[in-house]
C-alpha cells in the first residue's frame, strides 16, 4: 500500500473556511459600547469635551479653507473667487488702520504747542480727508471690479453682495483677514505651514 498523498484535480479551495456569521453578530461587533454618565456632573462633562472636539475641528477647517466650516457670509464661489482677488493685489484700503493708528499716535504726542498746532492741522486738513477719499475711491473700484468680474467669469453665482464683501475685506490688515489668505500678493499660492 503506497502512504503517499494524491493531488487534488481542483485547485481552488473549497468554501472560505469559516461559517457566515449571522447578522446580529456581526452588526454587534461593530456597535460601540458607550458608559453612561454617572451622574450630571459626568455628563456635562462629557458633552463639554465632545463640544470643545467639535468646535476645535471646525476652528481648523475654517482656517485651512474647507467650505462645510465657513460662515454662509463667506461660502460659495463668488465669495472664494473675490476673497482671491483682493488677496492677490496691494490695495491703499489695506493701509487704513495702521494710518489711522498713526494719526491717532501724532495727535496724542505731546509736542511744544506751536509744533502741536501744526500737526493737528496736518492731521485734520491733509491726513483724514486723503485717507478718507482713498478708502473711498478703492472701496467703489474693488466692489465694481470684483462684481464685473464674478458676472464674467462665474455667469451662473449670483453678484448680490459680492462687491461690498470684497470691498469690505480690501479694508482689513492681511494678517487679520478671515478666511485667511490663500493666495500671495501677485497671484502666488501662499505656501504651506510647517
Amino acid at each position: 500500500m503506497d502512504d503517499t498523498p494524491v493531488p487534488d484535480d481542483d485547485p481552488k479551495p473549497q468554501g472560505k473556511g469559516r461559517p457566515t456569521p449571522k447578522r446580529r453578530d456581526a452588526e454587534g461587533r461593530r456597535r460601540q459600547y458607550v458608559s453612561a454618565p454617572k451622574d450630571r456632573k459626568e455628563a456635562y462633562r462629557q458633552m463639554r469635551a465632545k463640544q470643545a472636539t467639535e468646535r476645535e475641528k471646525a476652528r481648523q477647517g475654517m482656517l485651512a479653507g474647507d467650505e462645510r466650516y465657513l460662515p454662509v457670509r463667506d461660502k460659495g464661489p463668488a465669495r472664494k473667487f473675490a476673497r482671491d482677488w483682493v488677496d492677490a493685489r496691494r490695495l491703499p484700503s489695506q493701509y487704513f488702520l495702521p494710518f489711522s493708528l498713526v494719526i491717532l499716535l501724532a495727535t496724542w504726542i505731546p509736542w511744544p504747542m506751536a509744533i502741536r498746532a501744526q500737526v493737528l492741522g496736518y492731521v485734520v486738513t491733509i491726513g483724514w480727508p486723503i485717507m478718507m477719499l482713498g478708502v473711498l475711491f478703492t472701496s467703489v473700484f474693488v466692489a465694481f471690479k470684483v462684481k464685473k468680474e464674478v458676472a464674467e467669469k462665474l455667469p451662473d453665482e449670483s453678484v448680490k453682495g459680492v462687491g461690498f464683501y470684497a470691498a469690505m475685506r480690501a479694508l482689513q490688515i492681511r494678517k487679520l483677514r478671515f478666511p485667511p489668505p490663500r493666495v500671495l500678493p501677485g497671484g502666488r499660492p501662499v505656501p504651506p505651514k510647517k
